[in-house]
């Protein structure tokens, strides 16, 4: 599991532009682009599913990550089972990347639950940044250029796009509790959440050293997830009587949240890195914030409500993909 912020060692993708470039590879490249966004627009609709679930449907939230997790987890191992590297686990650092993996999905659950999910996405592509602060704080690497002022304005989009007010449906009974929108907490949640996502990002740097295969990277991820929120949950004495009162709806978008996004959208994340290269498929980041608009609508009713808000959003993206773009060499 690659982190995807990191230089890649392959070359930038050459679309074929003359003869001697072979259609066949034209087509191969324009089809890795295409899964390349679809895994972006599916990573941006993931906050959406998460509030969805917790909120609509009801679903307690460790139970969700733990049930989520153990499904994939069990199609995983069905599949690679002989390819997994157990002597890895031995290793004091991936046990640190387990317990990372556990800070980022617990944070990241409870943001979706208490804030909108598009606040959300919106804290979550920061992290690009967070990634280059803490890289020069701690392996002290070379800032990339214009960070901080592609930082500002990103910043500024961001309060553009909170400063009106987005609907939400998702305000429901849990527990004989309401689950009302505590965006200040969320947000709080948010942006732990991408700090310990960035933290992750270089501690799976660190354990290329240790020739750390992704599949034994991948386990270690399902795995703590699986354990940690399985274990809580219990502990916690969540009603899991719940998924037996779940619709056709539910069901419709937990298999979205676990086989289309956990799985597949990681899956495919994974091979399009592999084939494209790190910084093309991390430039295509901020496509997030248009699924997570889109889908946020159709689920939830959040949608933007002032042109301030759009143009919030805009600069978001644009700011964010020139960043990413400059930053890891812009493909031909």
């Amino acid at each position: 599991m690659r982190n995807p912020f990191a230089p890649c060692h392959n070359p930038p993708l050459m679309l074929p532009t003359s003869k001697e470039s072979g259609v066949g590879t034209a087509v191969s490249s324009w089809q890795w682009l295409t899964l390349a966004i679809i895994s972006q627009l599916g990573w941006g609709a993931y906050p959406i599913f998460l509030r969805y679930l917790q909120t609509v449907s009801l679903i307690p939230s460790l139970s969700l990550l733990a049930v989520g997790n153990c499904l994939v987890l069990l199609l995983v191992l069905a599949a690679r089972w002989r390819r997994i590297e157990w002597r890895i686990f031995r290793l004091p650092l991936l046990w640190l990347f387990g317990s990372l993996v556990v800070l980022r999905g617990v944070t990241n659950l409870l943001a979706t639950r208490y804030t909108l999910a598009i606040y959300a996405q919106l804290i979550y592509l920061m992290t690009p940044f967070i990634v280059a602060l803490l890289s020069r704080l701690v392996l002290r690497e070379k800032l990339p250029r214009y960070t901080f002022k592609a930082l500002t304005l990103c910043l500024l989009g961001a309060l553009l796009l909170m400063s009106g007010n987005l609907q939400s449906a998702a305000q429901s009974e849990l527990s004989g509790d309401m689950i009302t929108r505590n965006d200040w907490l969320g947000i709080t949640l948010a942006v732990a959440s991408s700090i310990f996502l960035a933290l992750y990002m270089l501690v799976t740097r660190r354990t290329t050293n240790h020739q750390a295969s992704g599949d034994s990277l991948l386990i270690m991820h399902l795995t703590a997830l699986t354990l940690f929120a399985g274990i809580t949950s219990v502990i916690l004495q969540e009603d899991w009587q719940r998924w037996g009162n779940l619709q056709t709806t539910d069901w419709i978008i937990f298999g979205l949240f676990a086989l289309g996004v956990l799985l597949g959208a990681n899956l495919v994340q994974l091979r399009s890195i592999q084939q494209l290269g790190a910084p093309l498929v991390s430039s295509m980041m901020a496509t997030r914030l248009v699924s997570a608009l889109i889908v946020g609508n159709l689920l939830l009713n959040e949608r933007l409500s002032s042109g301030w808000q759009l143009l919030g959003a805009g600069l978001v993206f644009v700011t964010l993909t020139w960043y990413l773009r400059q930053r890891n060499g812009r493909p031909s």
